[in-house]
Protein backbone atom coordinates (compact mmCIF):
# COMPACT_ATOMS: atom_id res chain seq x y z
CA UNK A 1 0.00 0.00 0.00
CA UNK A 2 1.34 3.42 -0.97
CA UNK A 3 0.66 6.46 1.20
CA UNK A 4 0.34 9.74 -0.65
CA UNK A 5 1.03 12.84 1.37
CA UNK A 6 -1.07 15.91 0.70
CA UNK A 7 1.63 18.55 1.00
CA UNK A 8 -0.93 21.33 0.90
CA UNK A 9 -2.09 20.20 4.32
CA UNK A 10 1.38 20.11 5.87
CA UNK A 11 2.10 22.81 8.47
CA UNK A 12 4.37 25.57 7.14
CA UNK A 13 8.06 25.18 7.87
CA UNK A 14 8.92 27.39 10.84
CA UNK A 15 11.11 30.40 10.13
CA UNK A 16 13.50 29.35 12.87
CA UNK A 17 13.65 25.53 13.02
CA UNK A 18 16.95 25.77 14.88
CA UNK A 19 15.14 27.52 17.72
CA UNK A 20 12.09 25.23 17.77
CA UNK A 21 13.43 23.12 20.66
CA UNK A 22 13.85 26.13 22.89
CA UNK A 23 11.26 26.72 25.61
CA UNK A 24 8.98 29.69 25.08
CA UNK A 25 10.24 32.85 26.73
CA UNK A 26 7.95 35.33 28.47
CA UNK A 27 6.82 38.38 26.52
CA UNK A 28 6.64 41.68 28.38
CA UNK A 29 3.97 44.20 27.44
CA UNK A 30 5.49 47.04 25.45
CA UNK A 31 5.41 50.43 27.15
CA UNK A 32 3.94 53.52 25.52
CA UNK A 33 7.33 54.75 24.33
CA UNK A 34 7.73 51.72 22.01
CA UNK A 35 4.93 52.63 19.62
CA UNK A 36 5.40 52.96 15.84
CA UNK A 37 3.13 53.69 12.90
CA UNK A 38 1.96 50.87 10.63
CA UNK A 39 3.69 50.94 7.21
CA UNK A 40 0.92 52.12 4.86
CA UNK A 41 2.32 55.10 2.91
CA UNK A 42 2.90 55.40 -0.84
CA UNK A 43 6.62 55.81 -0.21
CA UNK A 44 6.61 52.48 1.63
CA UNK A 45 4.86 50.79 -1.30
CA UNK A 46 7.29 52.32 -3.81
CA UNK A 47 10.30 51.18 -1.79
CA UNK A 48 8.87 47.67 -1.50
CA UNK A 49 8.31 47.53 -5.27
CA UNK A 50 11.87 48.63 -6.07
CA UNK A 51 13.30 46.00 -3.71
CA UNK A 52 11.25 43.22 -5.29
CA UNK A 53 11.97 44.35 -8.86
CA UNK A 54 15.70 44.11 -8.15
CA UNK A 55 15.45 40.84 -6.23
CA UNK A 56 16.94 42.38 -3.11
CA UNK A 57 16.61 41.69 0.60
CA UNK A 58 16.56 44.29 3.34
CA UNK A 59 17.43 43.98 6.99
CA UNK A 60 14.40 46.20 7.58
CA UNK A 61 12.15 43.27 6.63
CA UNK A 62 14.23 40.27 7.64
CA UNK A 63 15.06 41.57 11.11
CA UNK A 64 11.58 43.00 11.71
CA UNK A 65 12.81 46.56 12.30
CA UNK A 66 10.22 48.70 14.11
CA UNK A 67 11.23 51.76 12.04
CA UNK A 68 10.43 50.26 8.63
CA UNK A 69 7.32 52.38 8.13
CA UNK A 70 9.12 55.65 8.85
CA UNK A 71 12.24 54.81 6.83
CA UNK A 72 10.56 53.30 3.78
CA UNK A 73 8.13 56.21 3.60
CA UNK A 74 11.23 58.33 2.91
CA UNK A 75 12.61 55.61 0.56
CA UNK A 76 15.43 54.85 3.00
CA UNK A 77 16.20 51.13 3.07
CA UNK A 78 19.13 49.08 4.35
CA UNK A 79 20.24 46.49 1.82
CA UNK A 80 21.03 43.02 3.16
CA UNK A 81 23.36 41.29 0.73
CA UNK A 82 24.44 37.66 0.23
CA UNK A 83 20.95 36.20 0.66
CA UNK A 84 18.38 35.99 3.44
CA UNK A 85 19.84 32.99 5.28
CA UNK A 86 22.51 33.33 7.98
CA UNK A 87 25.01 30.68 9.03
CA UNK A 88 24.58 31.62 12.70
CA UNK A 89 21.64 31.48 15.10
CA UNK A 90 21.97 34.42 17.47
CA UNK A 91 19.32 34.39 20.17
CA UNK A 92 18.20 37.96 19.45
CA UNK A 93 18.01 37.88 15.66
CA UNK A 94 15.00 37.33 13.40
CA UNK A 95 17.01 36.47 10.26
CA UNK A 96 16.65 32.86 9.11
CA UNK A 97 19.43 30.37 9.89
CA UNK A 98 20.61 27.61 7.59
CA UNK A 99 22.96 26.81 4.71
CA UNK A 100 22.86 29.80 2.34
CA UNK A 101 22.86 29.50 -1.44
CA UNK A 102 25.65 30.70 -3.73
CA UNK A 103 26.34 34.40 -4.08
CA UNK A 104 24.50 36.21 -6.85
CA UNK A 105 27.22 37.79 -9.03
CA UNK A 106 24.71 40.39 -10.27
CA UNK A 107 23.73 41.52 -6.78
CA UNK A 108 26.25 44.40 -6.64
CA UNK A 109 24.73 45.88 -9.81
CA UNK A 110 21.21 45.37 -8.48
CA UNK A 111 22.07 47.20 -5.26
CA UNK A 112 23.56 50.05 -7.26
CA UNK A 113 20.51 50.25 -9.53
CA UNK A 114 18.13 50.29 -6.56
CA UNK A 115 20.25 52.96 -4.85
CA UNK A 116 19.89 55.13 -7.95
CA UNK A 117 16.13 54.52 -8.29
CA UNK A 118 15.56 55.39 -4.64
CA UNK A 119 17.66 58.54 -5.00
CA UNK A 120 19.72 57.74 -1.91
CA UNK A 121 22.35 60.26 -0.89
CA UNK A 122 23.58 57.84 1.80
CA UNK A 123 23.22 54.07 1.51
CA UNK A 124 23.64 51.42 4.21
CA UNK A 125 24.68 47.90 3.19
CA UNK A 126 24.68 45.00 5.64
CA UNK A 127 24.65 41.23 5.26
CA UNK A 128 23.94 37.89 6.82
CA UNK A 129 26.90 36.05 8.35
CA UNK A 130 28.53 33.85 5.70
CA UNK A 131 30.88 31.60 7.62
CA UNK A 132 30.71 29.19 4.64
CA UNK A 133 32.71 31.58 2.44
CA UNK A 134 36.51 31.73 2.52
CA UNK A 135 36.50 35.49 3.07
CA UNK A 136 33.16 35.69 4.88
CA UNK A 137 31.77 37.70 1.96
CA UNK A 138 34.28 40.56 2.24
CA UNK A 139 34.94 40.50 -1.50
CA UNK A 140 31.22 40.76 -2.18
CA UNK A 141 30.99 43.80 0.09
CA UNK A 142 33.84 45.36 -1.89
CA UNK A 143 32.05 44.61 -5.17
CA UNK A 144 28.86 46.27 -3.91
CA UNK A 145 30.78 49.36 -2.81
CA UNK A 146 32.47 49.56 -6.21
CA UNK A 147 29.16 49.19 -8.09
CA UNK A 148 27.43 51.89 -6.04
CA UNK A 149 30.39 54.23 -6.56
CA UNK A 150 30.14 53.68 -10.33
CA UNK A 151 26.38 54.28 -10.56
CA UNK A 152 25.99 56.90 -7.82
CA UNK A 153 29.32 58.72 -7.35
CA UNK A 154 27.83 61.30 -4.98
CA UNK A 155 26.22 58.72 -2.68
CA UNK A 156 28.06 58.09 0.58
CA UNK A 157 28.32 54.45 1.63
CA UNK A 158 28.03 52.87 5.06
CA UNK A 159 28.69 49.17 5.57
CA UNK A 160 27.51 47.14 8.55
CA UNK A 161 29.59 43.99 8.38
CA UNK A 162 29.74 40.63 10.15
CA UNK A 163 32.77 39.90 12.32
CA UNK A 164 34.57 37.87 9.60
CA UNK A 165 35.65 35.54 12.41
CA UNK A 166 38.83 33.63 11.50
CA UNK A 167 38.83 35.02 7.92
CA UNK A 168 42.31 36.42 7.34
CA UNK A 169 42.42 39.47 5.09
CA UNK A 170 38.66 40.03 5.10
CA UNK A 171 38.67 43.34 6.97
CA UNK A 172 41.40 44.65 4.68
CA UNK A 173 39.31 43.87 1.56
CA UNK A 174 36.38 45.94 2.80
CA UNK A 175 38.49 48.86 4.04
CA UNK A 176 40.42 48.98 0.75
CA UNK A 177 37.07 49.45 -1.06
CA UNK A 178 36.80 52.72 0.93
CA UNK A 179 33.30 52.90 2.39
CA UNK A 180 32.62 56.19 4.13
CA UNK A 181 31.54 54.48 7.36
CA UNK A 182 32.59 51.05 8.62
CA UNK A 183 30.07 49.75 11.14
CA UNK A 184 30.25 46.54 13.11
CA UNK A 185 27.94 46.03 16.06
CA UNK A 186 29.10 44.55 19.36
CA UNK A 187 25.36 43.95 20.02
CA UNK A 188 25.64 43.40 23.79
CA UNK A 189 28.00 43.40 26.78
CA UNK A 190 30.62 40.62 27.14
CA UNK A 191 28.77 38.77 29.94
CA UNK A 192 25.74 38.23 27.67
CA UNK A 193 27.61 36.85 24.66
CA UNK A 194 27.25 33.17 25.55
CA UNK A 195 23.45 33.35 25.57
CA UNK A 196 22.79 36.25 23.17
CA UNK A 197 25.53 35.95 20.54
CA UNK A 198 27.14 32.52 21.04
CA UNK A 199 28.74 32.28 17.58
CA UNK A 200 30.74 35.49 18.08
CA UNK A 201 33.54 36.66 20.34
CA UNK A 202 33.43 40.07 22.01
CA UNK A 203 37.12 40.84 21.75
CA UNK A 204 37.27 39.63 18.14
CA UNK A 205 34.57 42.17 17.25
CA UNK A 206 36.40 44.86 19.18
CA UNK A 207 39.65 43.96 17.41
CA UNK A 208 37.93 44.23 14.02
CA UNK A 209 36.96 47.83 14.73
CA UNK A 210 40.48 48.59 15.91
CA UNK A 211 41.91 47.06 12.71
CA UNK A 212 39.82 49.37 10.54
CA UNK A 213 41.41 52.40 12.19
CA UNK A 214 44.90 50.90 11.93
CA UNK A 215 44.45 50.43 8.18
CA UNK A 216 42.76 53.79 7.56
CA UNK A 217 42.80 56.20 10.53
CA UNK A 218 40.50 58.61 8.65
CA UNK A 219 37.69 56.11 8.07
CA UNK A 220 34.68 56.66 10.31
CA UNK A 221 33.92 53.66 12.52
CA UNK A 222 30.65 52.90 14.23
CA UNK A 223 29.26 50.26 16.57
CA UNK A 224 26.06 49.61 18.47
CA UNK A 225 24.57 47.64 21.32
CA UNK A 226 21.11 46.67 22.47
CA UNK A 227 19.97 47.08 26.06
CA UNK A 228 17.24 45.28 27.95
CA UNK A 229 18.96 41.88 27.70
CA UNK A 230 19.93 41.66 31.36
CA UNK A 231 23.08 43.77 31.25
CA UNK A 232 24.15 46.02 34.12
CA UNK A 233 24.73 49.75 33.71
CA UNK A 234 28.42 49.50 34.60
CA UNK A 235 28.82 46.91 31.83
CA UNK A 236 27.41 49.33 29.27
CA UNK A 237 29.86 51.98 30.46
CA UNK A 238 32.72 49.49 30.11
CA UNK A 239 31.69 48.77 26.51
CA UNK A 240 31.87 52.51 25.86
CA UNK A 241 35.41 52.59 27.24
CA UNK A 242 36.41 49.56 25.14
CA UNK A 243 35.05 51.18 21.98
CA UNK A 244 36.81 54.46 22.68
CA UNK A 245 40.06 52.54 23.23
CA UNK A 246 39.52 51.19 19.70
CA UNK A 247 38.98 54.80 18.52
CA UNK A 248 35.38 54.18 17.43
CA UNK A 249 33.67 57.43 16.40
CA UNK A 250 29.95 56.68 16.57
CA UNK A 251 27.93 54.71 19.13
CA UNK A 252 24.29 53.60 18.84
CA UNK A 253 22.25 52.24 21.75
CA UNK A 254 18.73 50.88 21.30
CA UNK A 255 16.14 48.77 23.07
CA UNK A 256 16.15 45.05 22.30
CA UNK A 257 12.76 43.87 21.02
CA UNK A 258 11.93 40.18 21.07
CA UNK A 259 10.95 38.80 17.61
CA UNK A 260 9.21 35.61 18.86
CA UNK A 261 8.77 33.54 22.03
CA UNK A 262 11.66 31.36 20.84
CA UNK A 263 14.09 34.28 20.96
CA UNK A 264 15.83 35.77 23.97
CA UNK A 265 13.35 37.46 26.27
CA UNK A 266 13.25 41.19 26.95
CA UNK A 267 14.47 41.36 30.53
CA UNK A 268 13.57 45.03 30.88
CA UNK A 269 12.25 47.93 28.84
CA UNK A 270 14.76 50.71 29.47
CA UNK A 271 12.99 54.08 29.92
CA UNK A 272 13.88 57.05 27.67
CA UNK A 273 15.60 58.99 30.44
CA UNK A 274 18.18 56.21 30.85
CA UNK A 275 18.95 56.36 27.13
CA UNK A 276 19.49 60.10 27.49
CA UNK A 277 21.85 59.46 30.39
CA UNK A 278 23.81 56.94 28.31
CA UNK A 279 24.07 59.54 25.53
CA UNK A 280 25.49 62.16 27.89
CA UNK A 281 28.07 59.75 29.30
CA UNK A 282 29.08 58.55 25.82
CA UNK A 283 29.67 62.08 24.56
CA UNK A 284 31.69 62.80 27.69
CA UNK A 285 33.85 59.76 26.92
CA UNK A 286 34.76 61.22 23.55
CA UNK A 287 32.46 59.74 20.89
CA UNK A 288 31.94 62.17 18.00
CA UNK A 289 28.36 61.00 17.50
CA UNK A 290 25.90 59.14 19.74
CA UNK A 291 22.38 57.94 18.98
CA UNK A 292 20.66 56.55 22.06
CA UNK A 293 16.91 55.98 22.32
CA UNK A 294 14.47 53.06 22.61
CA UNK A 295 13.94 52.91 18.83
CA UNK A 296 17.54 53.63 17.80
CA UNK A 297 18.83 51.14 15.24
CA UNK A 298 22.17 51.05 13.42
CA UNK A 299 20.86 52.47 10.16
CA UNK A 300 18.00 54.63 11.49
CA UNK A 301 18.57 58.21 10.30
CA UNK A 302 21.98 57.06 9.04
CA UNK A 303 22.28 59.77 6.40
CA UNK A 304 21.49 62.64 8.77
CA UNK A 305 23.75 61.14 11.42
CA UNK A 306 26.62 60.83 8.93
CA UNK A 307 26.36 64.57 8.18
CA UNK A 308 26.51 65.29 11.92
CA UNK A 309 29.45 62.91 12.29
CA UNK A 310 31.47 64.74 9.63
CA UNK A 311 30.62 68.09 11.18
CA UNK A 312 31.68 66.85 14.63
CA UNK A 313 35.06 65.71 13.28
CA UNK A 314 35.57 69.06 11.56
CA UNK A 315 34.84 70.90 14.82
CA UNK A 316 37.20 68.68 16.81
CA UNK A 317 39.99 69.30 14.30
CA UNK A 318 39.90 73.09 14.76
Amino acid sequence: MTTVLDLTQQPPRPRHPEKAHRPDTPVLKKPDWIRVKAPVSKGYADTHRIMRENGLHTVCEEAGCPNIGECWEKKHATFMIMGDTCTRACAFCNVKTGLPGPLNPREPEHVAEATKKLGLSHVVVTSVDRDDLDDGGAGHFAAVISAVRAHCPRTTIEVLTPDFLRKDGAVEKVVEARPDVFNHNLETVPSRYRTVRPGARYFASLRLLQQVKEIDPQMFTKSGIMVGLGEERNEVLQVMDDLRAADVDFLTIGQYLQPTRKHHEVVRFVPPDEFEAFKSVAFAKGFLMVSSSPLTRSSHHAGEDFARLKAARARSAR
